[in-house]
This record gives structure tokens, sequence and C-alpha cells, in this order.
């Protein structure tokens, strides 16, 4: 006798395959799309020395090229990497905070980073609490895109299923990382040689961060 239907479609090889750190690795090594658990949120990674893979995350996401997306690095070594000066102020935070959900704005990015990701006060990056993100980054060999895993303009991921669900095939690895409970996203702070600014508030607060540059630069 043939088996009765059940009439439920068949759920998609992205859907069931599990994927490992080197999987992506690799597919970001190939210019494709990878998502991957932060300290926050699920994050959409790429290498942000691709423009063809730039190209594909905004696409995918659907966003504004004009709106820079932030990096995360393996380490503050990698991190500081990106800017040709960093000041001491920035390294102090980086003590404080790092690894963690704090994004810096470093000016004066070094070459070979696109519009898309060097905006007009610089370099948006971070080094993230979460194991995962920072061996892709350590594997790929310098820094992926941060952006969360959402289409523009939507909630932040906290689960794989809610990314796949704005996804789907259009990325090629997503990497587990189980629910993530943070509600806010991290804070992106610009210190410059005379002052500092929050531009997004986020998860480490604007009074966390005057303390620990308190005599070091003025607001």
């Amino acid at each position: 006798m043939p088996r009765r239907s059940d009439n439920k479609a068949p759920r998609s090889a992205a859907a069931t395959e599990r994927h490992t750190l080197d999987d992506g690795i690799a597919a970001l090594r190939a210019g494709q799309l990878v998502v991957f658990p932060t300290e926050t949120f699920y994050g959409l990674g790429a290498d942000a020395l691709s423009p063809a893979a730039l190209a594909r995350l905004f696409a995918v996401k659907g966003r504004d090229k004009d709106r820079p997306v932030g990096l995360i690095a393996a380490d503050t070594t990698m991190a500081f990497s990106v800017a040709h000066e960093v000041l001491p102020s920035a390294r102090r935070l980086a003590d404080a905070f790092w690894p963690g959900p704090l994004t810096m704005v470093l000016p004066h990015p070094r070459e070979g980073y696109a519009p898309e990701l060097a905006g007009p006060e610089g370099v948006a990056i971070r080094v993230s609490a979460n194991p995962v993100a920072r061996a892709l980054a350590a594997g790929l060999g310098h820094p992926i895109t941060a952006t969360s895993a959402n289409l523009s303009g939507q909630k932040p991921a906290s689960t794989l299923d809610e990314a796949r669900a704005s996804f789907g095939d259009k990325v090629k690895v997503y990497l587990e990382g189980g629910k993530l409970t943070a509600t806010r996203p991290s804070t992106v702070v610009a210190v410059n040689e005379d002052e500092w600014q929050v531009l997004r508030p986020g998860a480490i607060s604007e009074t966390e961060i005057a303390a620990v540059l308190a005599g070091d630069i003025l607001k």
C-alpha cells in the first residue's frame, strides 16, 4: 500500500544540512555569504575585502549602499589593522570592552576598504565575544562584515530559522549558535582626537564609555 502524503512540503537542503566552521570559512573565501552567531544577534558575513561579496551582501539584504556596514575582527590586532592610526582612547576602550558588544568607528581607514564599509567618519569594527564570529575572521585572515542577518528594515534574527526565513538559499552557509538572548545591538561609538560620540545606543551604556575615557578626552 502506498504511503499517504501528509501534504507537507519537503524542507530544502539548506534547511537540513548541518554546516561547520570550516564550511563557513570556505564559503567566505569563495565570495559567498555566511550567517553566524554573535554576542548580540545573528550576523550576515561576507569577505570585507571582496567587492563581489559585498555587492552580493547588499543585494541579498536589500540594504542601501549609502549605509556602511560594520566589521568583526578576530582580535584587537586585526581590528586595529584597518586604520592608519589608532588613538590611545580607542585602545583604552578595547581593553575595557573587547571582546564584546562595542563597535568603534576608527578614522583614517587603510586602503582596500570599499565605500560601503568606510563611511565619512571611518570604519566601524568590533571584536565579538562569540567564538564562532572570531574564528570566521581568523580563518579568513581579515575582517568579515557584521551586519545583522535580516532583510533591511526588519528585526534582527535571534535564531537561525529566523535568518533562513529571510534569506533561504541566497546564503551559502548557516552556522548554528542556538537562540540568542540579547535585546540590544552593539553600541557604536566614534572616537576622534578630541571628542567621542555614541552613534548608536546599544548593549554598552554611554555612562560606561564615559567612565573609561574620563580624563582622557572630552565628550
